[in-house]
């Protein structure tokens, strides 16, 4: 299910959360990547946990973000029925110096192995392999 209208609560609400800067590396992080957790959005960013938490539970409080825990990790995703809304919003910022840049430091640390995403993968497959 999509949204096509927003009433003028939830769509101030919304803009409310987009209006920060940091949120917005956040969202954009979030949308290329699918999901991500805050350690990795620690790493990425260089950012503080307590920040980066912040700002999750804001864009969660939107309506923008839901999460999953897996083990110790909590893995946030952009809400099902806001994809195509934000990735309209985030079309526009994709040439900005500063997202790419966090986009190149992603796949940097993410090549390096060093993600908790990393060994949530190594994981499932060793669970996998017992199968």
């Amino acid at each position: 299910m999509r949204v096509k209208h927003f009433n003028l609560g939830v769509g101030s609400q919304i803009f409310k959360a987009l209006s920060d800067e940091s949120r917005l590396r956040i969202l954009y992080l979030i949308s290329k990547n699918k999901e991500m957790c805050i350690s990795d959005l620690e790493l990425v960013l260089d950012f503080t946990q307590t920040k980066i938490s912040r700002h999750l539970i804001y864009l969660k409080n939107a309506g923008l973000v839901t999460y999953r825990k897996v083990d110790q990790w909590t893995y946030y995703t952009i809400k099902e029925e806001l994809i195509d809304f934000v990735d309209l919003i985030i079309k526009y910022f994709e040439k900005n110096p500063e997202l790419t840049n966090d986009m190149n430091t992603y796949k940097t640390l993410y090549s390096n192995r060093e993600l908790a995403v990393n060994r949530l993968e190594k994981k499932n497959k060793r669970y996998e392999a017992r199968f």
